[in-house]
């Protein structure tokens, strides 16, 4: 009897250690996949904005005959590279040069390039044409290691640019070490996008935009932005093999669970891995089980508890990733909701701009200030989770440029006022007008002009801002109408239901405008014990 009494409650044990092992297994299979799923994405998502600005690039670059330095630099500074930029060495330059050009390229390259560039390696025997790194920004002294370097030379390399030109599309190499590392050893690869000039037989190659990456710093980037916890996490090149290895994070033990995701980087199919941090050992709660199954022989009832709340934490547990990914298509369809609406304005700004402008140079210069002022606000929002957003932290936004050029001319003053969502961008809209206006026309034109920006709650449920110039140059009596104007007093007061009190006084421009002040049940998400969707901020 003893030994059956032994006998039963060690396979009950046995069982009970299965049960809990696989429900850690199950938890931990579903948390690999999400956080591997949402890393890719981030891999992906950065890759996609180098290969758009890399298309910019080829698209501006087709329309010069040649690519001087001054017309790189111009595009390299509108792209903000320390800013937008992260997880890449930046952005270069490439030409294609014959072969009996490459001394020529060599004696211009200091008039072209400010700096002597020599191109290297030598020209093999049966090659026609080199294609040496001209520029490449940001400048460093780590950058500056690959100048000069004849990127076709190299077989990875050349591979790419040759698929890159014959799809015309931005294209990823594969593994390779970069000329930037020096005597460095670290993975790394390129994204290609060729640029093309018409000529008479047809389109002829110019040379390639691309950028460098430090697989490492990529991978380290995107991990930075989505959070990784514990686990491993490696990238290969097409397979997964040492060999292939572009960049990885610890854990790495062959006994732990790893699962595999695919990652579309310029059009070349990487493989993330990555793998739990929890050994093949039992958990602690396994140990426990066993160990007191086995020496305390009453423990049948107990088990029989450790397996229904067992039960409980599993069906918790996928109870929880249900609502999870309810709430994820909640978000998704918010999300969705939002891009319609931010579209209709920019669709409503480009529409007025257009009329409003005597020729394309206008209508780009001003479509892009008001695209930057949309885009500047949708930054605080998304900072803030698209909650509340600060009247001051829209107004510093919006007015950074001239607080950077003259903190004495700007004063702005009031106090802490959250607004909603859609009252922030519209607010931000006006802002950016009457500060566009102020530069050109009025105080921030000249020495001695002062703006300040004051804002005050009238009632609980409305706040006053108001814009005063002053010290600038007088206000013409004759002056046309612009599309500030028209936005201003249609669309802001439209969108804020408030009328907007905007005057051009002899001393100077003078606008006040009536914001609503709702509280956050009237606009943002809720998250219900069932997740029940978006409020009202339409």
């Amino acid at each position: 009897m003893p030994f059956t009494i032994f006998l039963l409650i060690a396979c009950v044990t046995v069982l009970s250690v299965f049960a809990i092992e696989r429900g850690e297994n199950q938890r931990d299979h579903a948390q690999l996949r999400q956080t591997g799923q949402s890393i890719a994405y981030a891999l992906e998502r950065r890759a996609g904005e180098s290969s758009s600005y890399l298309r910019a690039g080829a698209a501006l670059f087709a329309t010069v005959d040649d690519v001087p330095s001054d017309t790189f630099r111009r595009f390299i500074d509108q792209l903000r590279l320390d800013n937008n930029y992260r997880g890449t060495d930046g952005i270069g330059w490439a030409p294609r040069v014959a072969a009996e050009e490459i001394a020529g390229f060599e004696r211009t390259s200091l008039a072209q390039v400010g700096r002597s560039i020599e191109v290297f390696p030598d020209l093999a025997n049966d090659a026609a044409f080199v294609v040496p790194v001209t520029y490449l920004q940001p400048d460093s002294v780590r950058n500056e290691r690959a100048l000069g370097y004849d990127m076709y030379s190299e077989p990875v390399r050349r591979a790419a640019m040759d698929e890159a030109a014959r799809t015309a599309r931005p294209i990823a190499s594969g593994r390779v070490v970069l000329k930037q590392e020096g005597e460095g050893e670290a993975a790394g690869f390129l994204i290609y996008m060729p640029v093309f000039r018409s000529g008479s037989s047809g389109r002829v190659l110019k040379g390639f935009i691309y950028s460098p990456f430090n697989a490492q710093d990529f991978l380290t980037d995107a991990v930075q932005l989505e959070g990784r916890g514990n686990i491993g996490i490696r990238l290969f090149d097409g397979q997964i093999g040492e060999d292939q290895q572009l960049a990885g994070t610890p854990p790495a033990d062959t006994d732990r669970l790893k699962l595999v995701e695919e990652v579309s980087i310029g059009s070349r199919q990487l493989l993330l891995e990555v793998e739990s941090a929890r050994g093949s050992s039992l958990s602690a709660l396994s140990m426990v089980t066993l160990l007191f199954g086995l020496l305390v022989a009453s423990l049948l009832m107990a088990m029989a508890r450790i397996l229904t709340r067992q039960a409980k934490e599993d069906a918790a547990a996928l109870d929880w990733f249900e609502e999870q990914a309810s709430i994820r298509n909640s978000l998704t369809r918010e999300l969705n909701h939002r891009v319609k609406n931010t579209l209709a304005n920019v669709l409503s700004i480009v529409s007025l701009t257009r009329r409003r402008s005597d020729n394309l140079d206008d209508f780009a210069e001003a479509l892009d200030g008001r695209i930057r002022a949309l885009s500047a606000t949708h930054d605080l929002l998304t900072q803030s989770e698209w909650g509340t957003t600060p009247i001051s932290a829209v107004a510093e936004a919006e007015l950074a440029p001239y607080i950077r050029n003259s903190e004495e001319a700007l004063q702005l003053d009031g106090p802490a006022v959250e607004l909603a969502p859609n009252d922030a961008l519209s607010l931000g809209l006006a802002l950016h007008e009457l500060a566009t206006n102020a530069s050109k026309f009025g105080a921030l034109s000249e020495p001695g002009g002062f703006v300040r920006v004051h804002w005050r709650l009238v009632t609980d449920g409305l706040a006053r801002i108001e814009w005063t110039e002053s010290g600038g140059p007088p206000v013409a009596e004759e002056r046309k109408r612009g599309f500030g104007t028209e936005l201003i007093e249609k669309i802001v007061a439209h969108e804020l239901k408030h009328p907007v009190d905007l005057r051009f006084e002899p001393a100077g421009v003078e606008c006040a405008l009536l914001v609503p002040v709702r509280v956050p049940s009237e606009f943002a998400m809720r998250a219900t014990k069932r997740f029940e969707g978006a409020g009202g901020d339409k």
